[in-house]
């Protein structure tokens, strides 16, 4: 009897990330202790030998690092003994049942195509980021930064593929979608925004897709939509205009506390308040984001994800093989699709 795919190890990139090795090995070694997911480490010997005997975690050697700075196209192609290319096939090999880095995005992104292949009917992949709403359930990001130039039929399917997304991951049974634009009307936005407005709102999305119509860029971090699709460039400078607002926000804050002596002392009483904010806010909370429209489970995490983020990024990779997400993603295109041809 074949072993459910959730009883393999997730992948771990260990030289990937600017905390690496130190964070990312600490982290996934937690993952396996306290998540009980096994844990199967790529990495340079000279680190990872120490760690062959720790339970739950597996280490195989590798003689490259893909660099945060390389190109990820000839970094993929040229540096097959990295740790970042050897996850990926691992994968596709059914060595292991997802993949973690907190790498060079792009190359993540590019060796999980390249090694786990494109979904059929899928256009092209697409990142998507889980945002924080304080108070709520978060909101589902996509594109985050993996297609720089769209259409409107892939923004479609950034919508199919949104909304499984959260439908998985946070329950929500029927996810608002919403298309990002420059205001709530039909016939605000560029050309891309309107053709891909005219489609969604037409059903093209399929009936799985609850598309509530245009959102701006407030109501990311609200409750009012659960998924905001977007091409992969305006979904990025949305992204990291919101990670450097909530830094400058919360430093601010803390700021403002370490004043006076009277400030101190108020703080001792406000902090606590804010901690379950703080951690709300947090992106390590969220373990990263994920690479949907590949044939594999694809987890990339923040560049500067310390070992919390790899634990949780573990967690999410593991949850998504568990309750099928590539395969629930694939159904929602392939209805779609099969819906057209049958017209």
């Amino acid at each position: 009897m074949t072993a459910p795919a959730d009883a393999l190890p997730v992948a771990v990139d260990a030289m990937g990330g600017d905390k690496a090795p130190d964070a990312i090995v600490e982290g996934a070694c937690q993952a396996a202790s306290e998540l009980g997911v096994p844990v199967l480490l790529f990495g340079e010997r000279s680190y990872l030998s120490r760690f062959s005997d720790v339970p739950g975690v597996t280490v195989e050697f590798t003689t490259e690092v893909v660099g945060m700075d390389e190109d990820p196209g000839r970094a993929v192609r040229v540096k097959r003994d990295s740790s970042l290319v050897r996850c990926a096939e691992a994968v596709r090999e059914g060595r292991a049942c997802a993949m973690v880095s907190a790498g060079n995005t792009g190359a993540a992104m590019a060796s999980a195509l390249l090694r786990m292949g494109r979904l059929s009917g899928v256009a092209r992949p697409a990142i998507a980021t889980v945002i924080p709403v304080p108070g709520s359930t978060p909101t589902v990001l996509l594109d985050s930064g993996a297609n720089v130039d769209c259409t409107p039929q892939m923004l479609v399917q950034f919508a199919q593929m949104g909304q499984v997304l959260a439908s998985e991951r946070f329950g929500i049974a029927e996810p608002r979608v919403g298309l990002l634009s420059i205001g709530e009307e039909p016939t605000k936005g560029n050309s891309l925004v309107k053709e891909a407005h005219a489609l969604l709102a037409a059903g093209a999305g399929g009936p799985e897709v609850n598309f509530v119509g245009n959102v701006e860029g407030r109501d990311v971090m609200t409750d009012h939509v659960d998924v905001v699709v977007t091409d992969g460039f305006t979904g990025n400078v949305v992204l990291k205009t919101l990670e450097g607002g909530v830094k400058a926000v919360v430093g601010g804050v803390l700021s403002a506390l370490t004043g006076s002596e009277e400030v101190k002392e108020a703080a001792k009483a406000v902090l606590p308040a804010l901690s379950p904010l703080a951690h709300e806010l947090d992106p390590d909370t969220y373990g990263g984001a994920v690479l949907l429209g590949v044939n594999g489970v694809c987890v990339i995490s923040h560049g500067s994800s310390g070992p919390r983020a790899m634990v949780n990024a573990v967690r999410v990779a593991h949850h998504a093989v568990r309750d099928g997400l590539v395969a629930r993603v694939e159904a929602a295109i392939g209805s779609t699709q099969a819906q057209v041809a049958h017209r």
